[in-house]
């Protein structure tokens, strides 16, 4: 069971990372030009740069508490966190009449649901 959580865990990790690298860093036109990015066009650059900023701590969050034993808590909260984070991701998707992209959210909760349950027994 712990093999699996790390790997679930590294997974939404590496997805949080990305996802938040790219809403950081990239410049809202683009993200809005590509597909999946089209919400970005009705919300301000600091929102879309406060969501990447989570992102980013939340795939700290998913690894660090646990990889150095400290508050190792910290690892359910942040996927808990990360569940209302797709929630809303989901809502924001089907309100723009993308299935797919809702159906790879809810794909991502359950990952969070998963590591969430799997820390707090551990």
């Amino acid at each position: 069971m712990d093999l699996a959580l790390w790997i679930a865990a590294g997974l939404l990790a590496a997805v949080a990372l990305v996802g938040g690298s790219t809403k950081t860093f990239v410049p809202r036109a683009r993200l809005a030009a590509q597909h999946g990015g089209e919400w970005t066009q009705n919300v301000g650059a600091g929102f879309i740069k406060s969501l990447g900023v989570l992102e980013l701590l939340a795939a700290a969050g998913l690894i660090l508490p646990a990889a150095l034993d400290i508050a190792p808590f910290m690892v359910s909260v942040t996927a808990a966190c990360w569940i209302l984070l797709m929630i809303g991701a989901m809502v924001t998707h089907a309100r723009l009449g993308q299935p797919k992209l809702v159906m790879v959210n809810v794909v991502y909760l359950a990952f969070a649901a998963f590591i969430a349950v799997g820390h707090l027994a551990t």
